[in-house]
């Protein structure tokens, strides 16, 4: 008996904690949002979600880099349990907006794929995401 519960106390105590819980995503970027297509979002340190059509798993965020690596919920309609970038950006004097992110890919087959996918072009942001806009965020009230 005394060796399950110490057995399972190990366990317990060296599972690891995922990157993204341990760390936070800027206040700015967390919250209920809306973006300029009227989709509206979720977003936490763990969870991205496009209310109603995809719910991607936070598993890496890269602060500098400005960048998130999800993998995509199983229950997404298209490409369910691959992996996705998501590069952000934010916004100065595009009020009510924010900030915007690009899906720079979102079928990767590993994580190691989309960590390897080409940023974003944030120097254009009408135009650098994959030859679109950047999907641009305002918080809803």
């Amino acid at each position: 008996m005394y060796r399950f519960l110490f057995l399972a106390l190990c366990i317990a105590s060296c599972a690891t904690v995922p990157k993204a819980a341990r760390q936070r995503l800027p206040e700015w970027m967390t919250g209920a949002f809306t973006d300029d297509y009227g989709i509206r979002y979720t977003i936490s340190d763990s969870l991205f979600v496009m209310n109603g059509p995809a719910r991607y798993r936070i598993l890496e965020w890269n602060e500098k880099e400005q960048y998130l690596l999800a993998q995509n919920d199983p229950a997404n309609k298209t490409d369910g349990g691959l992996f996705t970038r998501i590069d952000y950006m934010p916004f100065r004097g595009m009020e009510p907006y924010l900030w915007g992110y690009c899906l720079t890919v979102f079928n990767a087959k590993d994580l190691a794929a989309a960590r390897q996918a080409a940023a974003a072009d944030r120097a254009a942001p009408r135009k650098g995401c994959n030859g679109y806009p950047f999907s641009r965020m305002k918080r809803v009230e």
